[in-house]
């Protein structure tokens, strides 16, 4: 090991990035995110409440979906009141501090949550696919490619 001195201007950004830790028990039943793409590796003064977790939720989905079989899709249950499962169509943020998901419940029906980011809690499940002879939808790699593109202009 090494001992590298850094500026200040290298601990104060240090200390703003981005960092992910994980441990599981059977490490290799469940898999960690690995890779934090190029956006969310930039300091993250000047971003949203919203956008935070927003792209970070981004992360774990695709994870989440990255792991399932090809007859599950990803669908979000939420703690407090009885909301329910969500089967996962779409999500979104709204400076400062909202985050938005779209979706169907069990029964088919049309879904909007809008969630404060002081309340997010969110449990990611796996649901069976609603067509068995289409291939299993895959909402986290169609947000990770907008965010990958920035996503900022909407």
């Amino acid at each position: 090991m090494t001992d590298e001195i850094a500026t200040s201007a290298e601990a104060v950004e240090a200390a703003i990035l981005p960092c992910v830790h994980e441990v599981h028990a059977d490490p290799d039943a469940c898999t960690g995110i690995e890779k934090v793409p190029e956006p969310l590796q930039k300091p993250v003064a000047g971003k949203s409440a919203a956008r935070w977790a927003y792209e970070r939720l981004i992360l774990y989905i695709k994870n989440f979906e990255e792991q399932l079989d090809g007859e599950h899709e990803v669908a979000m249950g939420f703690a407090g009141g009885d909301a329910g499962v969500m089967r996962i169509e779409g999500m979104g943020y709204f400076d400062p501090d909202m985050i938005t998901y779209y979706g169907s419940d069990s029964s088919g029906a049309r879904t909007q949550l809008v969630q404060h980011v002081s309340q997010l809690n969110v449990m990611l499940r796996a649901l069976p696919k609603r067509n068995e002879a289409a291939p299993a939808n895959r909402i986290g790699f169609r947000l990770v490619s907008d965010l990958e593109g920035d996503g900022s202009d909407t």
